[in-house]
């Protein structure tokens, strides 16, 4: 059964920085592309950003060249670095296969909230 337990989250004033973490088991993490994505309140899920295994990256014009994507096989780990941040970037975020689908086990998630 795979787990997905995101951290990292937390309270920022806008223009600061965090960085999320997503520690996957359960599956064979090196071979799936991996996503972060957020859902703000009242909206739909959305990808944020995604990363194939071999590290290439792919990015929502709403965060390109704030944030980073980036995996560690090893540790079965994928991260998101938040620079730049907006009151806008204010979600919960989420972690998971990319793309994913209908029936798949989504983590708790973490709280991200930019505010002044």
């Amino acid at each position: 059964q795979v787990q997905l337990v995101e951290s990292g989250g937390g309270l920022v004033q806008p223009g600061g920085s965090l960085r999320l973490s997503c520690a996957v088991s359960g599956s064979i993490f090196s071979i799936y592309r991996m996503g972060w994505y957020r859902q703000a309140p009242g909206k739909q899920r959305e990808l944020v950003a995604h990363i194939t295994s071999g590290g290439s990256t792919n990015y929502a014009d709403s965060v390109k060249g704030r944030f980073t994507i980036s995996r560690d096989n090893a540790k079965n780990t994928v991260y998101l670095q938040m620079n730049s941040l907006k009151p806008e970037d204010t979600a919960v975020y989420y972690c998971n296969r990319y793309p994913s689908y209908h029936g798949d086990y989504w983590g708790q998630g973490t709280q991200v909230t930019v505010s002044s």
